[in-house]
């Protein structure tokens, strides 16, 4: 297990230390992004005119509502890592089809380029025989 990890960060204009399992960098981010959200409230009409409690709460309802964002896109992401698995292994199976064709193809050419050679060696033997003396064009010795 990791070092436990503890660093002092400035939250809101509070010196707060952190503490946990993470790494430095890791804390620091956490501490950035509670910054940027207590920034981006503090926009807004009428917050500082809200109690304590109701801007914590406010906070945490943003903060919520990324943590559910985040985790909707993630299972949007985790389907379609799903869907584009099950077109791999689709493309990857008629791959393996497709190659199959392929040798079937090669081993069909390969016995049809047997079968002219042997054709071709024929058509040689009765021409020579044809051409040979004592035979006619018909086939009659004379």
């Amino acid at each position: 297990m990791a070092a436990k990890t503890a660093l002092k960060v400035l939250i809101n204009g509070k010196t707060i230390t952190l503490a946990g399992y993470e790494d430095e960098e890791y804390l620091q981010n956490v501490a950035n992004y509670l910054n940027r959200k207590i920034s981006g409230l503090s926009g807004l009409q009428g917050y500082r005119r809200m109690s304590a409690d109701d801007r914590n709460i406010l906070l945490a309802l943003n903060i919520a509502d990324d943590y559910f964002k985040a985790k909707g896109q993630v299972s949007g992401l985790e389907a379609s890592l799903e869907e584009h698995e099950q077109d791999s292994y689709g493309i990857k199976q008629e791959l393996v089809a497709s190659q199959i064709d392929a040798e079937k193809l090669r081993n069909e050419n390969e016995s049809l380029k047997a079968q002219i050679e042997t054709l071709n060696k024929n058509i040689e033997t009765l021409k020579s025989k044809q051409s040979s003396p004592g035979h006619n064009n018909y086939g009659y010795r004379r």
